[in-house]
């Protein structure tokens, strides 16, 4: 096979770069580095997201909302409008007798023109309930000649995360090249036979090759919802490599020293009596576990999880002045731009008044602005709060003492630690504090976070509004948003969220412009504003900016808002295609709302018909707005199956392992850790490497 002849023998085929495979040159390259697939093993842990039947052809008449399907027809008719903006529709018809609309929004000439009355079509894409009936939005299609029958596929199709400039046909390819060189099974085991017999695992080998290649009868339900036997395997190993990594960083971290942050409490002290809230005993609570570790000349490593609106910031700026009493800095990090202004709104709220200087660095903070900034913290700023940006070439501390990290899922451990190691001093260390919205049950705390101490605020400020939350089929949203034009008419704003489970952001952006157009119609008059993640961040900051102001009465956004977004007037929010969501997102979004002293409702959009496990997801968003115990019940929902969890949302950056879903995983991943680690160090290390890659090396911190 030429895949083989073209790489140089090697002991470890997998640890050869991808540029050694046929067709891979340097522009290549360069795209799978942006996806970090940098070695041919890194190809072969490049798992589907979600798989395609394009095995077969479904008769039009079988079709059904929420379904992915392929159908082949002939085109009918074609109308192309100009109304609220350009859009093509063309009429496909089959041997079934029965049409089904394709809508375009996105078209140049040409390609009308070759949809064409007569010209028989090939089809893929997921089926909606639009104004007349059964629609697929940007289908992908091809043109048929006009006798052949069409060539369908052997396999499933994967669909991989990909990114700008890659596409799925030319991912594949590559992929199929690296499978090619997978050794022999037992050069590419490393998890000990024995090991794997005791837990009924299959063979990695044949894992692999099944997960990307699935055979036209796969289950494909069984490999979407992640519990094929394969992905089981696959997870297992992921899991037990993220184990791994973060009980030797543990250790390692402990071995260190951090400096004894105990102040004199004055500046805490000056701040409670300032406030014009009294804290809750679960703020209190947590304040004194963090300022016990951070009085330790031990790097304190802990997770505080809460709510949203439990209190977390609070929690975070005592932490923050304990340490700048001690003549220490602070570096606060968050996930984007939104939330981290909101740190700082509160934070210079609160802290300048005691005289304590807070510097923004942002990505957006260029040219002079942000030399000085820099230059203020390289000389002892106490407080900096930014993005990412904080850890970039440039940024240094005099004496960082602690690191604070929002929305830790956000970030890998690697970035965690980047910012970390801007503080080193010798053998000295700052201190971490994590703080996390997402209520995480016991258990999964213990695998996601093996490295930190965990806290809970468990309990709810006085005087926030409760959310009334009710579910409604997408059969009644004329209903919903005439709703929303009655909350408006009384002063009060609405959000208006668009959730499709894509891999692909230039989707996410369509769906929420399709939303735009069709609200900014149907409530004319009203402002209607549009936020989504391929807008620039100015674009996206402007339109918050407006919101928040009042100069936009209905945002329409993609979940990009899900955190960092304070809005008391904002008392509506709609959640479309609710029932694809895990039960931990929907309540982070609804979080948005509730927030001033106005009665707010979220209503959850769906899709009829509803399954069991989605019926009984919305219903407990119906019945609690309990962080924790919606945290638990997801858990035991999603146990059996339900994969709209961390991978798709982008939260915990698991390739297949899915926390809730493999929760039952767990204990033989903790056992089997403890062997390894104890008999087969190498083969503990060649794991973390092989799954965990570039971010081995903070395995050693």
């Amino acid at each position: 096979m030429p895949a083989r002849a073209a790489v140089p023998a090697a002991a470890d085929p997998g640890s050869t770069p991808v540029a050694v495979l046929p067709g891979v040159g340097p522009a290549l390259a360069e795209a799978l580095a942006r996806l970090g697939l940098e070695r041919v093993q890194d190809l072969w842990f490049h798992l589907p997201l979600r798989y395609e039947d394009r095995t077969r052809i479904t008769p039009i008449a079988e079709l059904r909302p929420g379904m992915r399907a392929q159908v082949a027809g002939v085109v009918e008719a074609v109308e192309r409008g100009f109304r609220y903006r350009p859009q093509l529709k063309v009429a496909l018809g089959d041997d079934s007798r029965q049409t089904l609309l394709l809508r375009f929004f996105h078209f140049h000439r040409a390609q009308a023109e070759l949809l064409a009355p007569g010209t028989r079509l090939l089809c893929y894409g997921e089926v909606r309930l639009g104004a007349a009936g059964l629609e697929m939005v940007h289908p992908q299609y091809q043109r048929l000649a006009s006798d052949a029958p069409p060539t369908l596929e052997a396999l499933l199709s994967p669909v991989y995360p990909a990114t700008e400039g890659l596409g799925q046909r030319r991912l594949a390819g590559v992929i199929g090249k690296a499978l090619a060189l997978l050794p022999p099974e037992a050069s590419l085991e490393l998890i000990p036979p024995a090991l794997c017999a005791e837990l009924g695992l299959t063979s990695l080998r044949e894992a692999l090759l099944y997960v990307h290649r699935p055979p036209a009868d796969a289950d494909l339900a069984q490999l979407t919802q992640g519990r094929h036997p394969a992905q089981r395997r696959l997870a297992f190993e992921e899991l037990l490599a993220q184990h791994l990594s973060l009980k030797r960083l543990r250790a390692a971290v402990r071995r260190r020293h951090a400096p004894a942050l105990a102040g004199d409490g004055a500046l805490r002290r000056q701040l409670l009596q300032a406030l014009p809230f009294r804290p809750t005993g679960a703020q209190r609570r947590v304040a004194e576990e963090v300022a016990a570790d951070l009085a330790r000349p031990r790097p304190m490593l802990r997770l505080v999880q809460g709510d949203v609106g439990s209190g977390k910031t609070l929690v975070a700026a005592l932490a923050a002045l304990a340490a700048v009493e001690a003549g220490h800095q602070v570096a606060l990090m968050a996930p984007t731009e939104l939330l981290a202004g909101q740190h700082l709104a509160n934070f210079r709220r609160w802290l300048e008044p005691l005289g304590v200087a807070v510097e923004w660095l942002a990505g957006k903070v260029q040219g002079r602005a942000r030399r000085q900034a820099l230059q203020r913290v390289a000389e002892g700023a106490p407080v900096a709060i930014g993005t990412h940006a904080l850890m970039q070439e440039g940024v240094a501390f005099a004496r960082l003492g602690l690191v604070i990290v929002d929305e830790q899922h956000r970030f890998g451990v690697q970035q965690r630690l980047a910012l970390r190691d801007k503080g080193r001093e010798g053998d000295l260390v700052p201190h971490q504090l994590v703080l996390t919205a997402t209520p995480i049950p016991r258990t999964l705390a213990m695998a996601a976070y093996a490295d930190l101490d965990v806290s809970s605020i468990d309990e709810l400020p006085p005087g926030r509004t409760p959310v009334r939350t009710v579910a409604v089929s997408n059969a009644r949203r004329a209903e919903v948003i005439e709703r929303i034009r009655a909350a408006c008419a009384e002063g009060r704003q609405a959000y208006w969220v668009c959730t499709l489970i894509e891999e692909s952001e230039q989707l996410r952006a369509q769906a929420a412009e399709v939303a735009h157009a069709e609200l900014s119609a149907a409530l004319a008059g009203l402002p209607v504003g549009l936020v989504h993640g391929r807008m620039k961040p100015k674009e996206k900051q402007a339109a918050m900016d407006a919101f928040k102001a009042g100069a936009i009465a209905v945002l329409v956004a993609t979940t990009v808002i899900e955190v960092g977004v304070d809005v008391p007037n904002a008392s509506l929010m709609v959640i479309e295609n609710s029932e694809r969501l895990g039960l931990a997102q929907l309540h982070q979004l609804r979080g948005r709302v509730g927030r001033g002293a106005t009665a707010s409702s979220c209503v959850l959009l769906y899709q009829p018909p509803l399954g069991q496990l989605a019926r009984e997801r919305l219903n407990v968003m119906r019945e609690t707005t309990d962080g924790f115990r919606i945290a638990e019940k997801d858990l035991e929902l999603r146990g059996p199956g339900e994969v709209l969890g961390t991978r798709q949302t982008g939260q915990l950056s698991f390739r297949i392992a899915d926390l809730a879903r493999d929760a039952h995983l767990l204990p033989g991943v903790q056992r089997v850790g403890e062997r390894l680690l104890a008999e087969h160090p190498r083969r503990a290390q060649a794991l973390v490497e092989r799954w965990i890659g570039g971010a081995a090396r903070y395995a050693h911190a």
